[in-house]
């Protein structure tokens, strides 16, 4: 059994705003320092997070949350999403579950949406950790090319909408257990020097299999927008970077981070996916961020 079925995780969901059921997942401590909720990114879902709470020890000391994000996995949606949608859905479990504030854990798109929550709810955030945040500015590769077409992205995902609204969707979307998919990752890559992650996890064709288009289009429009200035975030960041990441240009993303209040980096070696690709050095640096948080704020 999995550590973090030990430790009484419950599978629980409510109604957004707009009545959309929105799913999380949360593991409480009666004597905990403060809550952790998990943010998983571009078309993905809270099992990004499982290998991380199979392991962890946050346990000890934390109230555990991760969620599906609406559009995504169990929180399915095929209208419209923004960050002021995923940050009021968010606002809205922390109260739903009684808690004032926590710290924010998110990976690339979910780094964003933490920045957007602490600007929106700056008084619900006492600390902000980053895996791989994204800003448009440093982007490459494919995203960078996606920021380029950014208009055309937006135009199809609005004529998307539309034809859902038409009733032209896909009635079932299988959930994507990420667990399982980086286990046999690792394993292929092992057997395979040659190959690299970022094409493997870099494929709109099998992401879309689990997501639907439109969420899928609309979330590529929203990923290479400009975020709010560094300069005016007034909580402490601190920051999981993949030294080797092929989706950012590195010295572009220092640049950026230095520019945050109270920001601390800790870079790596891994490409974008560094919970997939050193699980055990990102675990134990979440870890150390998330207590040393606990203890300053």
């Amino acid at each position: 059994m999995r550590r973090h079925d030990m430790e009484g995780e419950q599978e629980k969901a409510l109604l957004g705003a707009d009545g959309v059921k929105l799913c999380y997942r949360i593991s409480r401590n009666p004597a905990a320092r403060g809550t952790l909720v998990f943010i998983h990114g571009l078309a993905s879902n809270m099992t990004r997070w499982s290998e991380f709470f199979a392991a962890t020890t946050l346990y000890d000391s934390f109230n555990l949350i991760r969620l599906d994000l609406r559009g995504h996995g169990c929180s399915v949606v095929r209208g419209r999403i923004n960050y002021r949608i995923w940050c009021d859905d968010l606002a809205r479990l922390l109260d739903a579950e009684k808690i004032d504030r926590a710290i924010i854990i998110g990976h690339s798109l979910g780094a964003q949406v933490g920045i957007h929550f602490a600007h929106r709810y700056p008084e619900r955030v006492s600390g902000l950790v980053f895996i791989d945040p994204v800003y448009r500015q440093a982007l490459r590769g494919l995203l960078g090319r996606v920021r380029t077409w950014a208009p055309v992205v937006g135009v199809v995902a609005t004529l998307a909408l539309w034809l859902n609204r038409l009733g032209l969707y896909r009635r079932h979307l299988p959930y994507r257990d990420l667990y399982q998919l980086d286990l046999k990752t690792r394993d292929f890559l092992a057997t395979h020097k040659d190959e690299d992650i970022a094409r493997l996890y870099m494929s709109p064709l099998a992401d879309l299999r689990f997501i639907p288009w439109t969420i899928f289009l609309q979330e590529l429009a929203l990923v290479v927008k400009e975020l709010p200035v560094p300069e005016s975030l007034h909580v402490p960041v601190r920051v999981l970077l993949s030294a080797g990441a092929t989706t950012s240009d590195r010295d572009v993303m220092r640049a950026i981070l230095k520019r945050y209040p109270d920001c601390e980096v800790r870079e790596i070696d891994a490409d974008h996916w560094l919970l997939t690709e050193r699980p055990d050095e990102g675990r134990e640096g979440i870890e150390v961020f998330c207590r040393a948080l606990a203890e300053t704020t």
